[in-house]
């Protein structure tokens, strides 16, 4: 069944199973999914022939291929993420059960947790597990001697994600580079987790979560003249694909496989995906009008950024500097890491049934 996922609050649902059934909409939930002019098949899309306008796409239940003809396309296809920033499920129930399974292993993590990697993703994973479990001895290790090290942000912001990851209770260990990681079996019978750094400390752990992955663009089924060398979609600012590629004025991209400068953010995806509907817009209308289409421009993403830690948050945007504390968790994440404001933005109606379960503060 096709579905949503609100990736956003990936690090919250780790660990929150009442919260992850909620970031899982299925389109049969949201209303304005539905209508006779609305088709949702859920495949992989094989190969694009842009000279004749037609997809290869294999059916995700039955694995048949079938060749849909388009007078459009937009390639919205976003990122291969690794488990556990993104969920290796493929429906809302394996989804849940993959949530179920991992909550109930910190129940008895009497040696810890080490998380691997002080990007965004780690920090936020790192803030909300001690913040839920604040027993849990929760460590976070980084090979740079700043977190959020590859991000083109000032170091005060840095600086203040570090001053408040470690106020949430987090022990924060900079410059350790993971060399191996290794499983044991103690005396008592415990299956711990050695980890080995580059500096020769080593230390013992009941779970690792890494959080360093390489994310990679799914755009394997676009032409390559589509792509940069790095497989993301090369567009004008228009976000039609660039000159080169064969109808190039029919084909669209947006999100995060799009190579834009600035930080990819929700907002900025978002952003795009608005834009290209007007965009496309424009383009049909011109077909039997032969009025020239008025199409808007993407403009430079300025580097910005948003982090969530447990009751707080840190922000930077060059207009506003660094900010921080409670009252920019609730402007920039709410009371659910963004998922009612990303719905509110996309003007989606659906609501979600949670299901009756444990949250992780009742283990």
């Amino acid at each position: 069944m096709a579905s949503v996922h609100h990736l956003v609050g990936s690090p919250l649902a780790l660990f929150d199973q009442e919260y992850a059934n909620k970031t899982w909409v299925k389109y049969q939930d949201i209303p304005e999914m539905h209508g006779s002019l609305i088709k949702h098949i859920q495949g992989a899309v094989m190969e694009v022939n842009c000279v004749e306008k037609k997809a290869v796409i294999v059916d995700g239940v039955t694995k048949t291929r079938m060749v849909q003809s388009y007078d459009i396309l937009v390639a919205a296809s976003g990122l291969r993420r690794a488990w556990p920033i993104a969920p290796r499920a493929k429906t809302k129930e394996e989804f849940r059960s993959h949530i179920v399974q991992h909550t109930s292993s910190f129940g008895d993590a009497s040696r810890g947790v080490v998380i691997v990697g002080g990007g965004a993703v780690g920090v936020e994973i790192a803030a909300k597990l001690k913040m839920l479990i604040p027993q849990l001895t929760v460590t976070l290790a980084h090979s740079r001697d700043t977190l959020l090290s590859s991000e083109p942000i000032p170091d005060s912001a840095k600086e203040k994600t570090l001053e408040l990851l470690r106020d949430t209770g987090v022990r924060v260990l900079m410059n350790h580079r993971l060399s191996q990681v290794t499983d044991e079996r103690t005396s008592d019978g415990d299956n711990v987790f050695r980890l080995e750094f580059n500096d020769g400390t080593q230390m013992v752990a009941s779970k690792v979560i890494h959080a360093i992955s390489q994310s990679v663009p799914s755009t394997e089924y676009l032409p390559a003249s589509a792509l940069d060398s790095n497989g993301y979609v090369e567009v004008l600012p228009s976000l039609n694909l660039r000159q080169g590629t064969s109808n190039y004025q029919d084909h669209f991209s947006a999100g995060d496989i799009v190579q834009w400068p600035g930080i990819k953010r929700c907002s900025g995806a978002m952003h795009m995906g608005q834009l290209v509907a007007q965009n496309v817009h424009q383009r049909v209308i011109q077909k039997p009008t032969g009025r020239e289409p008025t199409m808007k421009d993407l403009e430079e993403f300025p580097p910005m950024i948003a982090v969530a830690l447990a009751k707080s948050a840190v922000c930077y945007a060059p207009q506003t500097g660094v900010t921080w504390g409670g009252k920019v968790l609730q402007t920039y994440f709410g009371d659910d890491m963004a998922f009612s404001f990303c719905k509110s933005a996309m003007q989606l109606s659906c609501e979600t049934t949670v299901a009756q379960s444990k949250n992780s503060t009742d283990m």
